[in-house]
């Protein structure tokens, strides 16, 4: 049995969340050092501009150092086009994935999101985008994909990866196993995909495989019902698809994300207790959290309570501590 303080430290790494302000505040001070939070998300309500940013990030890395904590993930969402927290006049905008024709244009996305993020002290970008939809589908994601051609999307979305890991940057290809194929926004509803694993790896995985090739530090799990391999669960929180069909079967060694679990796919069906439950049975190493506090507490301290109690999820917390030091130690090297 391993001791409270030990489990604590191994939630807490577990955890990447959202906050409110835009300094080192109470609320942010508190997440790193009582909660031991593993990484921050910025969005657009913690910005306002490129020294404010720079600061932000400094202090709340400094702090988790002064906790003798491991270094922060400092995420964002820079996709560029209608996902971009990081603006003018203090940033350089960029239209978006489906004005990303060529590898030429990938590389100079890159280069110029990569030097943004590293000048302000943010590490990881939750990009690029592997979803893929079929030529004429309505899409939900429309204005996010590189193209409708699989292997276009995973030949430029490779080259992203590449191009920000190489700058320093940790790249989170998502939303595994794809999200192309659905109407509702998950923000609010749960939607359903009744596909086939046959039918998803003639298409929606393509991109994904690459992605794992290419050694993409992170990858998001979606909050779609694939109802053809867990009629259950969301990817989100399925063992099914986030261990068997991801790690096991592709072979995918990095970090594995949820998206928000405050979006209304998750939080509307699912009490705290079983948010919990199931993404320690799934191994998904990091949990998405993105804006409430009272949430953020809740989540930790069911998923406390659940490894304190049953030996095998400290088995499997050990495996993801053991995967987010490997990568905070390339962090660290870097």
């Amino acid at each position: 049995m391993q001791d409270a303080k030990k489990i604590e430290h191994m939630v807490g790494q577990r955890i990447m969340a959202g906050f409110q302000g835009t300094e080192l505040n109470a609320e942010l001070r508190f997440l790193i050092d009582t909660l031991q939070v593993g990484g921050i998300i910025l969005f657009s309500r913690n910005i306002t501009g490129r020294g404010q940013l720079k600061n932000l990030c400094k202090s709340a890395a400094q702090y988790a150092k002064s906790c003798n904590l491991p270094p922060l993930f400092i995420a964002v969402d820079q996709e560029g086009g209608t996902v971009a927290r990081l603006k003018a006049p203090d940033f350089t905008e960029y239209k978006g994935a489906p004005f990303i024709k060529t590898i030429a244009d990938a590389l100079a996305f890159t280069r110029g999101v990569a030097s943004d993020l590293n000048d302000v002290g943010i590490n990881m970008n939750m990009a690029p985008v592997m979803d893929v939809f079929p030529e004429g589908f309505d899409s939900v994601m429309s204005k996010r994909v590189f193209s409708t051609d699989p292997h276009l999307v995973a030949r430029i979305g490779s080259a992203i990866i590449n191009g920000f890991q190489r700058a320093g940057i940790m790249a989170v290809a998502k939303h595994f196993p794809g999200i192309g194929r659905t109407t509702l926004d998950s923000h609010i509803e749960r939607p359903d995909l009744d596909a086939s694993l046959e039918n998803l790896e003639a298409f929606d995985l393509i991109p994904f495989s690459a992605a794992v090739t290419a050694g993409v530090s992170g990858i998001m799990l979606s909050h779609i019902r694939y109802t053809g391999i867990d009629p259950e669960w969301p990817a989100s929180l399925s063992p099914e698809i986030a261990c068997h069909l991801l790690r096991n079967k592709m072979g995918y060694n990095g970090l594995v994300f949820s998206d928000d679990l405050e979006m209304g796919a998750i939080g509307n069906h699912y009490g705290t207790a079983a948010i919990a439950e199931q993404l320690l049975a799934a191994e998904v190493d990091i949990a998405l959290v993105c804006k409430t506090k009272t949430t953020i507490e809740e989540i930790f301290a069911s998923m406390c309570r659940q490894i304190h109690d049953k030996m095998a999820l400290q088995k499997t917390a050990v495996r993801s501590s053991q995967r987010i030091n490997a990568l905070k130690s390339k962090l660290m090297a870097s």
